[in-house]
């Protein structure tokens, strides 16, 4: 056995210095495997040429399908790279070149033909503001930082509680009384260590609103009082931003894409006006099953990835609901209001309709 390595370390080595392409020193090595293998297989027990190269075919097969496993994860590395360089027609990549734990991680993500190299960049550069670490703010943010979104900012005031662990999967017994954002960032850090996460343990105020989401391309709103939720919103339009919005109640569940910047209605223009105490109660008040803020907020998550990537429909201008009780889902459209007073003719002067510079993979349609 030792000489049949010898012979290939020679091929290999002697072939080098000769001259010989790659290729054909690979040609040759395959020679000589088929040459051994055919002899540990046709060759009768006690051959000497049989014994002097194992004696038994089954290291020989081993070997070739290591092998073969090999130059296939090889091939399959070569191609997502391809698939991610960038096009002479494409603009200079800002970031850095992905990885190849990069490219194994996000590889079911490259071969989405939505998707892709094109995509997956774009998704590494993009900067995305997750307002709330509860329970549509947790699969949100375990999904953005799964799928790779380059930068993720988390802002949530409150401390992780033992209620909140029924449906807040990003956090863990032990976090109990740890800030929520810092507990949220050190989950997303565990499961991708490839991404940037900013943690901002304070509440979201007007002080910082505007300047704070003005960092980001996407805003995702995972809050439950309709006070954050028009702050967002305002901040959102200011600076024309997309605004992914969710809401749960019990065992129904609401997302949509609020985006006059780009041709839809902003959160107001669909609710003018918060509702009368009583009529909107929180999960605190009126609970909420489990497993729901888990699907809404994966659906936040999945409007995020295609607006960055310019894909499939965004849901702008309408609104999918969810009934989890009844395994029904159903859509509403939106429609902007010309008198609303955040995005409308009542808006600010200067403020209506403005769209800024469009970040990487959030241009117009």
């Amino acid at each position: 056995m030792l000489v049949v390595f010898a012979l290939a370390a020679a091929i290999w080595v002697i072939g080098g210095r000769a001259g010989l392409p790659k290729g054909t020193r690979w040609l040759l090595l395959a020679l000589l495997y088929g040459t051994v293998l055919v002899a540990q297989v046709a060759l009768p027990d006690g051959n000497p040429l049989r014994a002097a190269t194992g004696g038994e075919p089954a290291f020989w097969l081993f070997l070739g399908g290591a092998g073969l496993a090999i130059w296939g994860y090889t091939r399959l590395l070569a191609a997502l790279k391809r698939r991610v360089a960038p096009r002479a027609d494409d603009a200079p990549a800002a970031s850095a070149p992905f990885s190849d734990a990069e490219l194994s991680r996000y590889a079911r993500h490259i071969t989405l033909r939505e998707i892709g190299g094109p995509g997956q960049r774009a998704l590494k550069e993009a900067k995305v503001l997750v307002i709330g670490a509860g329970g549509l703010g947790s699969p949100a943010l375990l999904y953005l930082a799964g799928a790779g979104v380059g930068t993720i900012g988390v802002i949530d005031g409150d401390a992780v509680e033992g209620t909140n662990l029924q449906r807040q999967v990003i956090h863990r017994d032990a976090g109990i009384g740890r800030s929520k954002a810092h507990s949220a960032r050190d989950a997303m850090l565990a499961l991708n260590p490839f991404i940037e996460v900013r943690a901002y343990h304070r509440r979201f105020e007007e002080s910082i609103a505007g300047e704070l989401v003005a960092e980001y391309d996407i805003v995702l709103d995972g809050t439950d009082n309709f006070e954050t939720r028009y702050l967002a919103n305002s901040a959102a339009v200011a600076a024309g931003r997309p605004l992914i919005s969710g809401a749960l109640s019990q065992w129904e569940g609401q997302v949509s894409v609020f985006d006059p910047a780009r041709g839809g209605p902003c959160y107001r223009c669909v609710f003018p006006e918060a509702p009368a105490p009583g009529l909107a109660p929180s999960c605190a008040e009126a609970g909420v099953a489990g497993p729901l803020p888990g699907v809404v907020g994966s659906m936040m998550a999945v409007e995020a990835v295609k607006l960055v990537g310019q894909i499939g429909a965004p849901l702008r201008g309408e609104m999918l609901i969810y009934d989890a009780l009844w395994g029904e889902t159903r859509k509403i459209g939106l429609k902007r209001r010309a008198d609303c007073p955040t995005c409308g003719s009542g808006a600010v002067a200067g403020q209506e309709g403005r769209a800024p510079p469009i970040a990487p993979g959030l241009r117009s349609p």
